[in-house]
Protein backbone atom coordinates (compact mmCIF):
# COMPACT_ATOMS: atom_id res chain seq x y z
CA UNK A 1 0.00 0.00 0.00
CA UNK A 2 1.26 3.44 -0.89
CA UNK A 3 0.70 6.25 1.58
CA UNK A 4 1.61 9.81 0.64
CA UNK A 5 1.56 12.14 3.61
CA UNK A 6 3.77 14.86 2.16
CA UNK A 7 3.96 15.94 -1.44
CA UNK A 8 7.27 17.75 -1.25
CA UNK A 9 10.30 16.44 0.62
CA UNK A 10 13.06 18.81 -0.57
CA UNK A 11 15.08 15.67 -1.30
CA UNK A 12 15.34 16.54 -4.99
CA UNK A 13 16.40 20.15 -4.60
CA UNK A 14 19.96 19.34 -5.68
CA UNK A 15 18.97 17.44 -8.83
CA UNK A 16 18.84 13.94 -7.35
CA UNK A 17 15.94 11.58 -6.78
CA UNK A 18 15.50 8.20 -5.10
CA UNK A 19 14.84 4.93 -6.87
CA UNK A 20 12.67 2.23 -5.38
CA UNK A 21 15.71 0.45 -3.96
CA UNK A 22 16.83 3.60 -2.10
CA UNK A 23 19.67 4.55 -4.46
CA UNK A 24 19.96 8.25 -5.30
CA UNK A 25 20.44 9.12 -8.98
CA UNK A 26 20.44 12.30 -11.06
CA UNK A 27 17.04 13.43 -12.25
CA UNK A 28 18.38 13.25 -15.81
CA UNK A 29 19.40 9.58 -15.38
CA UNK A 30 18.15 7.29 -18.19
CA UNK A 31 16.01 5.35 -15.72
CA UNK A 32 14.32 8.51 -14.45
CA UNK A 33 13.78 9.71 -18.03
CA UNK A 34 12.08 6.42 -18.93
CA UNK A 35 9.88 6.59 -15.82
CA UNK A 36 8.96 10.19 -16.70
CA UNK A 37 7.96 9.28 -20.25
CA UNK A 38 5.80 6.43 -18.95
CA UNK A 39 4.13 8.89 -16.56
CA UNK A 40 3.59 11.35 -19.41
CA UNK A 41 1.98 8.64 -21.55
CA UNK A 42 -0.34 7.88 -18.64
CA UNK A 43 -1.37 11.55 -18.42
CA UNK A 44 -2.06 11.69 -22.17
CA UNK A 45 -4.24 8.59 -21.85
CA UNK A 46 -6.12 10.38 -19.07
CA UNK A 47 -6.98 13.13 -21.56
CA UNK A 48 -8.25 10.55 -24.05
CA UNK A 49 -10.40 8.98 -21.35
CA UNK A 50 -12.22 12.28 -20.84
CA UNK A 51 -13.66 11.72 -24.32
CA UNK A 52 -14.24 7.97 -24.03
CA UNK A 53 -16.47 7.80 -20.97
CA UNK A 54 -19.95 7.99 -22.45
CA UNK A 55 -22.09 4.87 -22.59
CA UNK A 56 -21.13 3.89 -26.15
CA UNK A 57 -17.42 3.99 -25.33
CA UNK A 58 -17.43 2.27 -21.93
CA UNK A 59 -15.45 -0.72 -23.27
CA UNK A 60 -12.71 1.63 -24.55
CA UNK A 61 -12.68 3.52 -21.25
CA UNK A 62 -12.30 0.24 -19.36
CA UNK A 63 -9.34 -0.75 -21.57
CA UNK A 64 -7.72 2.63 -20.98
CA UNK A 65 -8.31 2.38 -17.22
CA UNK A 66 -6.51 -0.98 -17.19
CA UNK A 67 -3.67 0.48 -19.23
CA UNK A 68 -3.32 3.43 -16.86
CA UNK A 69 -3.00 1.03 -13.95
CA UNK A 70 -0.49 -1.03 -15.94
CA UNK A 71 1.56 2.11 -16.56
CA UNK A 72 1.88 2.64 -12.81
CA UNK A 73 3.04 -1.00 -12.62
CA UNK A 74 5.53 -0.24 -15.40
CA UNK A 75 6.81 2.82 -13.53
CA UNK A 76 7.21 0.71 -10.39
CA UNK A 77 9.06 -1.93 -12.41
CA UNK A 78 11.45 0.66 -13.84
CA UNK A 79 11.90 2.31 -10.44
CA UNK A 80 13.40 -0.87 -8.94
CA UNK A 81 16.45 -1.96 -10.95
CA UNK A 82 16.66 -5.68 -11.63
CA UNK A 83 18.85 -7.34 -9.02
CA UNK A 84 19.93 -10.85 -8.23
CA UNK A 85 20.17 -9.96 -4.55
CA UNK A 86 17.40 -11.18 -2.31
CA UNK A 87 15.13 -8.29 -1.41
CA UNK A 88 13.04 -7.82 1.69
CA UNK A 89 10.04 -6.79 -0.42
CA UNK A 90 9.83 -8.25 -3.93
CA UNK A 91 9.65 -5.67 -6.71
CA UNK A 92 6.47 -5.27 -8.74
CA UNK A 93 7.29 -6.47 -12.25
CA UNK A 94 5.38 -6.36 -15.52
CA UNK A 95 4.22 -9.79 -16.66
CA UNK A 96 3.73 -11.57 -19.96
CA UNK A 97 0.02 -11.77 -19.08
CA UNK A 98 -0.25 -7.99 -19.31
CA UNK A 99 1.39 -8.07 -22.75
CA UNK A 100 -0.95 -10.85 -23.90
CA UNK A 101 -4.01 -8.91 -22.74
CA UNK A 102 -2.95 -5.98 -24.94
CA UNK A 103 -2.44 -8.37 -27.86
CA UNK A 104 -5.92 -9.90 -27.42
CA UNK A 105 -7.51 -6.45 -27.31
CA UNK A 106 -5.54 -5.29 -30.37
CA UNK A 107 -6.59 -8.38 -32.34
CA UNK A 108 -10.27 -8.04 -31.34
CA UNK A 109 -10.45 -4.36 -32.32
CA UNK A 110 -8.39 -4.75 -35.47
CA UNK A 111 -10.69 -7.52 -36.71
CA UNK A 112 -13.49 -4.91 -36.96
CA UNK A 113 -11.42 -2.35 -38.92
CA UNK A 114 -11.04 -2.11 -42.66
CA UNK A 115 -7.45 -2.52 -43.84
CA UNK A 116 -5.47 0.67 -44.33
CA UNK A 117 -4.46 1.91 -47.78
CA UNK A 118 -2.56 4.90 -46.39
CA UNK A 119 -1.04 6.19 -43.18
CA UNK A 120 -3.43 7.74 -40.65
CA UNK A 121 -2.99 11.37 -39.68
CA UNK A 122 -3.62 12.07 -35.98
CA UNK A 123 -7.16 13.39 -35.69
CA UNK A 124 -10.75 12.45 -36.25
CA UNK A 125 -12.81 12.22 -33.06
CA UNK A 126 -11.44 13.95 -29.91
CA UNK A 127 -10.70 10.67 -28.09
CA UNK A 128 -8.85 9.39 -31.16
CA UNK A 129 -6.78 12.55 -31.50
CA UNK A 130 -5.71 12.29 -27.86
CA UNK A 131 -4.93 8.59 -28.30
CA UNK A 132 -2.62 9.48 -31.18
CA UNK A 133 -0.86 11.92 -28.84
CA UNK A 134 -0.63 9.22 -26.16
CA UNK A 135 0.72 6.80 -28.79
CA UNK A 136 3.59 9.14 -29.65
CA UNK A 137 4.45 9.61 -25.97
CA UNK A 138 4.30 5.83 -25.47
CA UNK A 139 6.76 5.43 -28.36
CA UNK A 140 9.09 7.92 -26.65
CA UNK A 141 8.81 5.94 -23.42
CA UNK A 142 9.78 2.83 -25.36
CA UNK A 143 12.78 4.64 -26.88
CA UNK A 144 13.81 5.82 -23.41
CA UNK A 145 13.51 2.25 -22.12
CA UNK A 146 15.68 0.89 -24.93
CA UNK A 147 18.30 3.53 -24.11
CA UNK A 148 18.15 2.47 -20.46
CA UNK A 149 18.50 -1.17 -21.53
CA UNK A 150 21.86 -0.34 -23.13
CA UNK A 151 23.14 0.63 -19.66
CA UNK A 152 21.18 -1.59 -17.29
CA UNK A 153 19.06 -4.71 -17.37
CA UNK A 154 15.37 -4.05 -18.02
CA UNK A 155 12.56 -6.54 -17.51
CA UNK A 156 11.86 -8.08 -20.95
CA UNK A 157 8.10 -8.14 -20.27
CA UNK A 158 8.25 -4.40 -19.59
CA UNK A 159 9.95 -3.86 -22.95
CA UNK A 160 7.33 -5.98 -24.75
CA UNK A 161 4.52 -4.13 -22.98
CA UNK A 162 5.89 -0.74 -24.06
CA UNK A 163 6.12 -1.96 -27.64
CA UNK A 164 2.55 -3.31 -27.71
CA UNK A 165 1.14 -0.24 -25.96
CA UNK A 166 1.70 2.13 -28.87
CA UNK A 167 0.15 -0.44 -31.24
CA UNK A 168 -2.85 -0.75 -28.93
CA UNK A 169 -3.33 3.01 -28.76
CA UNK A 170 -3.12 3.27 -32.57
CA UNK A 171 -5.72 0.55 -33.12
CA UNK A 172 -7.97 1.96 -30.39
CA UNK A 173 -7.75 5.42 -31.98
CA UNK A 174 -8.96 3.93 -35.27
CA UNK A 175 -11.64 1.91 -33.47
CA UNK A 176 -12.98 5.06 -31.79
CA UNK A 177 -12.93 6.86 -35.14
CA UNK A 178 -16.09 4.96 -36.07
CA UNK A 179 -14.03 1.82 -36.72
CA UNK A 180 -11.81 3.73 -39.10
CA UNK A 181 -14.56 5.55 -41.02
CA UNK A 182 -13.57 8.90 -39.44
CA UNK A 183 -9.81 8.33 -39.86
CA UNK A 184 -7.97 11.17 -41.56
CA UNK A 185 -5.71 9.58 -44.15
CA UNK A 186 -2.42 10.91 -45.46
CA UNK A 187 -2.48 11.93 -49.11
CA UNK A 188 1.15 11.86 -50.28
CA UNK A 189 2.16 15.10 -52.04
CA UNK A 190 -1.32 16.61 -51.65
CA UNK A 191 -0.01 20.13 -51.11
CA UNK A 192 2.66 20.39 -53.78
Amino acid sequence: MVRLTRIYTRGGDKGLTSLGDGRRVAKHDARVAAMGSVDEANAAIGLARLHAQDQALSEADAMLARIQNDLFDLGADLCRPLSRAKQKHPALRMTQGQVERLEREIDAMNATLKPLDSFVLPGGRPASAYLHLARTVARRAERDMTLLAKRAKVNPAAMRYANRLSDHLFVLARYLNDRGAADVLWVPGANR
